[in-house]
């Protein structure tokens, strides 16, 4: 029961979710599972001639996110990444 207290369901993180896909992602690091390797997302490779959009590791190949979207929805696979890191807003 303690946990469960301190448990909310998806909607509690809509705002900081919100607010961090309003960046310029270009610019945000991304981490890759496969070699470990930190670059910024517009340094990785973006294969974008498919049904979605692969963004792969420049260093190892590996998938880092797949983007697809259908009947006016997104979906948003961060595949092989370990972690996406951008600045808050209006830090440089």
């Amino acid at each position: 029961m303690e946990g469960e207290a301190f448990r909310l369901d998806g909607n509690a993180i809509g705002g900081t979710l919100g607010e961090m896909f309003v960046h310029d992602m270009t610019a945000a690091l991304i981490a890759c599972e496969g070699c470990g390797n930190v670059d910024p997302v517009g340094a990785e490779h973006a294969y974008v001639r498919a049904p979605g959009i692969v963004l792969r590791c420049r260093n190892c190949d590996a998938a880092l996110l797949v983007m697809t979207r259908t009947n006016g929805r997104h979906r948003i696979s961060f595949a092989q990444s370990h972690w996406l890191e951008m600045d808050e807003p209006g830090d440089s």
